[in-house]
């Protein structure tokens, strides 16, 4: 039988092993490179641990570690996809009235992380839950100042936008320790498929309408394109033909009174010499002589070109008092 000593020995060292395990399993963490770690003294939140490795506390209860990810995660609103893939749709969450009185189906996907392990954890008994409500709330805000049109075609990047900003001005009044880091519309479409038939044919229309509207002011673009170049080819061909003219009265202007200045100085001459080439003007292809008759014989004098072979003269029996006489043919 065992002695009271050797009892409480046994037991003390049960103890002492017992407080030397918990020292030696609860000194020391690792925080992975995708973790975050905060630590705990005495019920109060230090500073996070971000650095990856080893690190060292305080054995519990004095001081205890919580590891968290810091990977992005993923909110799906509206509908659940499970690993395989299958999806289940919540049409009770995602029905929303729009701006314009329409009803849609809207789900979305919001994607965050957590910057603040301490306020995540302690500063809100589900933060992911409280999350979900604000991302219903903004997402039925913003839906519900757009209208139809802009939910279901050409809005969409809008109402993303608008609902990222709503959504990260809620979460920072909450201070829960989370970052909004993108939202993203997965399918916004009508309660039924009578309602979005309608709507399809009205969009086609649409569309039919924007793409004829594109054809015609193309064709207008091109037939107002066509009509200034010719415009301007015709612009710039009068103004060649202008300077033209302008070139050709110049040099009329310079020929005549250089005519003139001759002509003051020997009128005689000048005035015969333009009769002269007048008539060459006139009758281009004339054969001109001027003769002359003494007595039985008369002498002649061909003005042609000096090309031209000379024709023989014809002798005519002059009379006696017959004064001069010109032939052309």
């Amino acid at each position: 039988m065992l002695s009271m000593k050797r009892v409480f020995t046994i037991i003390g060292f049960s103890f002492l092993i017992a407080i030397l395990a918990i020292v030696a399993f609860t000194s020391w963490y690792t925080v992975d490179e995708s973790e975050q770690a905060v630590m705990i003294t005495l019920g109060e939140v230090e500073e996070g641990v971000s650095e990856p490795g080893l690190h060292f506390k305080y054995p519990w209860p004095i001081q205890s570690v919580e590891v968290l990810s810091k990977e992005t995660f993923s909110l799906q609103f509206g509908y659940e996809e499970s690993e395989d893939g299958d999806v289940k749709d919540f049409p009770k969450e995602t029905k929303m009235i729009t701006g314009d009185e329409n009803i849609v189906l809207a789900d979305m996907v919001v994607q965050w992380k957590i910057i603040d392990p301490g306020k995540y954890l302690f500063n809100a008994e589900n933060p992911t839950e409280m999350l979900e409500d604000a991302t219903s709330a903004s997402l039925r805000s913003i839906i519900g100042s757009s209208t139809i049109d802009d939910a279901l075609t050409s809005g969409k990047v809008e109402i993303e936008k608008q609902v990222q900003e709503l959504l990260s001005t809620l979460i920072g009044e909450y201070d829960i320790g989370i970052s909004i880091l993108a939202v993203k519309l997965q399918d916004v479409d009508l309660p039924n498929e009578e309602v979005r038939k309608a709507f399809t044919n009205v969009t086609d229309a649409r569309e039919t309408m924007n793409t004829r509207k594109n054809e015609a002011n193309k064709y207008r673009n091109k037939r107002t394109e066509e009509a200034q170049g010719e415009k301007d080819a015709i612009m710039s061909a009068a103004q060649g033909d202008k300077a033209a003219r302008m070139e050709v009265a110049r040099g009329d202007v310079a020929q005549f009174n250089a005519i003139y200045n001759e002509y003051k100085n020997a009128k005689d001459i000048t005035q015969k010499r333009l009769v002269l080439e007048t008539i060459d003007q006139v009758l281009p292809n004339a054969e001109i002589y001027i003769m002359e008759d003494n007595g039985n014989t008369m002498k002649y004098l061909p003005i042609k070109d000096a090309t031209t072979k000379p024709v023989a003269p014809v002798e005519q029996e002059g009379n006696e008092g017959e004064g001069s006489e010109t032939n052309g043919q």
